[in-house]
């Protein structure tokens, strides 16, 4: 009989029932009493009073029964986490059993179990198993390294499980391969440090163990084989090589992740006859998926749609599989008509042009509108077939379809904009449809047409008096292009009724609006006409740039990290990864999480732990005697302060003391983080460097009616894995109407770094007893964590700057009057002067930087060319973590401004 049965029990008393069953000697009936509670687990009854006699179940020699209460185990041992201690001597004791089901399923059913009295006996059994002489047990046991490192990362770094995880890359069986390198994929992702450190020996072991892998585990070799960081295009060749079969396999994720593996080693191979050669053989597979179900097809789409954005030549014949057919579902036809316009050529654009007029007389208007732009975006990128396209477009517009007429108006003035005086005939046709015109975009970009040829159009004063008639009640798109229409209309044809016109459209304009833009526009060109008519000439008919159709197209950058994303959402999304990962990782935690868990390690000031206490205490004695900003915090009179050295920090906090300052005074001019008028509170604050250690100097405000006390300070994960030294900031109460100023140490906690692109935001949590948990950002300048010891040697700086990957300058308009005294701010700001030369051929002077940047432990290397006394200069940026590159341009900014 069927299992079905066991989901049926609604008795009453049943709980009792299982208890008997469970505990009876008969092995049949026992088996039934755990399959009948499995089955009520499984449609949600709570049956968590029965771990005892379920965990007494678990020694037997039934393999199937044992399962059965592994399952339950796994679903109770969080709620039950003293009673789950009962199964570790079983767990232990089956790692060991003969039987390699047994073992694997043993300490896989230990991963699952979450709970930190658990994992520490795990590791012995993990250790084994790692080594087991069976590859089921092996590949099992790779993955519960990575489960573990979820719970406890120390642990797994302490006890060497990630250089045993890196030894099975060599095993010889496939599947340990795959498993072992998806855990260091997982470990490297949830950790952001490279985990894979892929060596030579390494990738031939991973290309060998390709052939035999499970179509998911070679989806894991293939995506590490396209991270593997190589500049040797014989590298790259011995890769493609051994990929490109893959292509022909049955699985879509694995296609996917072999051509983007294709697409990358495309990007370092010099001969361009192996390049072609790639690309012909991509063009078949990416056909194929055309085939699958709409979901796919989806999804093979988006992923297409990177592709001929990058390589276009790829599928440059074969525009004909993109046509789209009668029962595609909506979003695979918009998608399959954005690549058509990628694909579209002067070879192909006849069979283009005639699929986008049928496109454009279907019933789906949403489509149809997309059709017709889509003729519009090849005339613009298309000079020759400009003409062509106008004349689809025209006969479009002769059928006299509302939406399709509007959306051709639409876009022949962008064509007009592309093809300056060369099409003007059509506009007659255009203006015989005025009275379909009913939406915003159109009715604009009518009017631009009018006054933009107002010179040609005989009637163009009376075309313009015809949408001026509602000009108030006009959406504020068509109000800004009626004014502009009108303007240019009078200074090209400045008639007696123009001029009438000028003045209505004026008037309300600046009158009778309260639209802003509209309102200065008006007073502009008002102010313009009235004291030089020439120089409102020159500006409103200026000659306009030459548009391009940009339109889906992503930037170079953005697309150059999709294709490394190719087959994950990134690619799908077309967003980066960052965008969307879970808001787990990216928010700060919740109110009561804080509460209950971060700061409940102090909560008296001085129960810091020992760790805490001595970070604290090395900050402490690292900083110099003297007060932090320059200040004497031993006495009530202010000592006199040293000189401030070249490219130091001021004192930030105006004079204040710092340790524990609480009084009426007005508040330091920090920039602001929170202002919280219904809770009484203001707070300030900067990062900023101080003795060698990054600090956070704060100042809180407090304007409400009671006194606030019970400080305390907690950092979310961001790129530097910064954090506060202790939790409870040292601040006496606050008493109403004053303001209270700390410096709190900050350090690194390799635990907070958030995985990504760079990042300068930090989100802050404070607590005070009175207004609970409050929330804010702030920005993390590279400036306060380059560190004093980022100085490298010249032939380091030279060998380092050779190998890195080039960076496209940033021009900064700074001026240098001082060049000695730009080296001396650089020094000071721990961006250390390598060389200083001048530019042969050219007035400028090159600088070669150099600094390391704190928590994550990255060499930055800057190139700075400046003349001295004008304006400008190039800075190049070079290193390993090339997504550090917008934030040293702005440490350079701030630094030498």
């Amino acid at each position: 009989m069927s299992d079905g049965k066991y989901f049926s029990t609604t008795k009453k008393g049943e709980i009792h029932e299982f208890k008997e069953e469970l505990r009876s000697l008969e092995k049949s009936k026992k088996k039934d009493g755990v399959k009948k509670v499995i089955a009520a687990m499984t449609v949600g009854k709570d049956v968590a009073m029965l771990f005892p006699d379920m965990m007494n179940c678990m020694q037997t020699e039934d393999l199937e029964l044992k399962k059965l209460v592994y399952l339950y185990c796994q679903n109770y041992a969080k709620t039950q986490p003293d009673l789950a201690i009962m199964a570790v001597n079983t767990f232990v004791k089956d790692s060991q059993d003969p039987n390699p089901l047994i073992r694997a399923l043993a300490v896989r059913t230990m991963g699952c179990i979450r709970v930190d009295k658990i994992t520490e006996y795990l590791c012995d059994p993990l250790q084994r198993c790692l080594k087991d002489d069976d590859p089921y047990v092996r590949k099992t046991a790779a993955i519960c390294v990575a489960k573990l490192f979820d719970i406890n990362p120390e642990l797994v770094d302490d006890r060497g499980f990630l250089d045993q995880l890196r030894d099975l890359l060599s095993d010889a069986n496939p599947m340990v391969v795959a498993n072992a390198l998806a855990a260091l994929q997982e470990i490297q992702e949830i950790s952001g440090k490279d985990m894979l450190q892929l060596s030579q020996n390494t990738l031939m072991k991973l290309l060998t163990a390709l052939n035999d892998c499970t179509e998911w585990g070679q989806v894991f070799i293939l995506d590490a084989l396209a991270g593997f960081e190589t500049r040797d295009p014989r590298d790259a060749e011995k890769i493609a090589e051994r990929v490109l079969p893959r292509m022909q396999h049955v699985n879509s994720a694995v296609v996917l992740s072999a051509i983007k593996v294709i697409l990358r080693m495309m990007d370092i191979c010099q001969s361009a006859d192996l390049v072609a050669a790639w690309s012909k053989k991509m063009a078949p597979p990416l056909v194929t998926l055309l085939g699958a179900e709409p979901e796919v097809q989806y999804v093979a789409l988006r992923n297409i749609n990177l592709v001929v954005q990058k390589r276009p030549s790829i599928l440059a014949n074969e525009v004909k599989v993109f046509f789209c057919k009668y029962n595609d579902p909506i979003y695979v036809k918009m998608e399959k008509l954005e690549i058509m316009i990628k694909l579209a050529s002067d070879k192909n654009i006849d069979q283009v042009l005639l699929e986008f007029k049928e496109y454009a007389q279907e019933v789906d208007v949403d489509f149809v509108r997309k059709a017709v732009r889509a003729i519009g975006r090849c005339a613009v990128s298309i000079e020759r077939a400009a003409e062509k396209c106008i004349n689809v477009l025209l006969e479009l517009i002769k059928a006299k379809v509302n939406y399709v007429v509007q959306e051709g108006v639409i876009v022949i003035k962008d064509i007009f904009r592309r093809y300056p005086n060369r099409y003007e005939n059509i506009i007659a046709t255009l203006c015989e449809n005025l009275d379909s015109l009913d939406e915003p975009e159109a009715k604009a970009s009518m009017v631009w047409i009018i006054g933009e040829y107002a010179e040609r159009i005989d009637n163009a004063d009376e075309l313009l008096e015809t949408f001026l008639d509602t000009f108030p009640e006009e959406n504020s798109m068509v109000q800004l292009q009626l004014l502009t229409s009108t303007v240019k209309l009078f200074l090209k044809k400045p008639t007696e009724s123009a001029q009438k016109m000028i003045s209505l459209v004026l008037s309300c304009a600046t009158n009778e609006t309260d639209n802003p833009d509209l309102r200065d526009r008006a007073f502009i060109y008002w102010r313009l006409l009235s004291t030089d008519p020439e120089a409102a000439k020159d500006v409103v008919l200026a000659q306009k740039p030459v548009i391009t159709d940009d339109v889906g197209n992503l930037d170079q950058g953005l697309l150059d990290q999709l294709l490394r994303q190719v087959a994950t959402l990134s690619s799908v999304y077309h967003k980066p990864p960052e965008m969307f990962v879970s808001r787990q990782r990216l928010a700060v935690q919740k109110a009561d999480e804080l509460q209950d868990h971060q700061f409940e390690e102090e909560e008296v000031p001085g129960a810091a732990s020992t760790s805490t206490a001595a970070v604290a205490a090395a900050a402490t004695s690292a900083a110099p005697q003297v007060d932090l900003l320059n200040l004497d915090s031993g006495g009530p009179e202010a000592a006199a302060a040293p000189p401030r050295a070249v490219g130091g920090i001021d004192d930030l906090l105006g004079g204040l003391d710092i340790s524990s300052t609480s009084s009426s005074t007005p508040a330091p001019q920090l920039p602001v983080l929170l202002s919280d008028p219904s809770k009484g509170l203001v707070i300030q604050g900067k990062i900023l460097r101080q003795g060698g250690t990054v600090t956070y100097a704060l100042v809180i405000i407090n304007s409400s009616a009671s006194p606030l006390d019970g400080l305390m300070l907690q950092t979310n994960r961001s790129t530097f894995g910064l954090g506060p030294v202790n939790v409870v900031l040292q601040v006496p109460s606050i008493a109403p109407s004053s303001t209270a100023t700390a410096l709190v140490p900050m350090l690194y906690d390799s635990t907070k770094i958030l995985p990504g692109a760079a990042s300068s935001k930090l989100e802050v949590a404070m607590k005070t007893n009175q207004a609970g948990v409050l929330y804010f950002a702030d920005a993390v300048p590279l400036a306060s964590l380059l560190e004093e010891s980022g100085g490298i040697e010249g032939q380091a700086f030279l060998n380092a700057w050779k190998t890195l990957p080039p960076e496209t300058p940033q021009r900064l308009q700074l001026t240098v009057f001082n060049i000695e005294s730009a080296k001396q701010r650089l020094q000071a700001a721990n961006l250390f002067v390598l060389a200083h030369r001048p530019v042969p051929g050219t007035s400028q002077e090159a600088l070669y930087l150099t600094g390391k940047v704190g928590g994550i432990n990255v060499q930055v290397l800057v190139e700075v060319r400046l003349t001295v006394g004008v304006p400008g200069m190039d800075v190049s940026f070079k290193s390993e973590r090339t997504d550090l590159a917008t934030m040293t341009f702005e440490a350079v900014a701030q630094i030498l401004a």
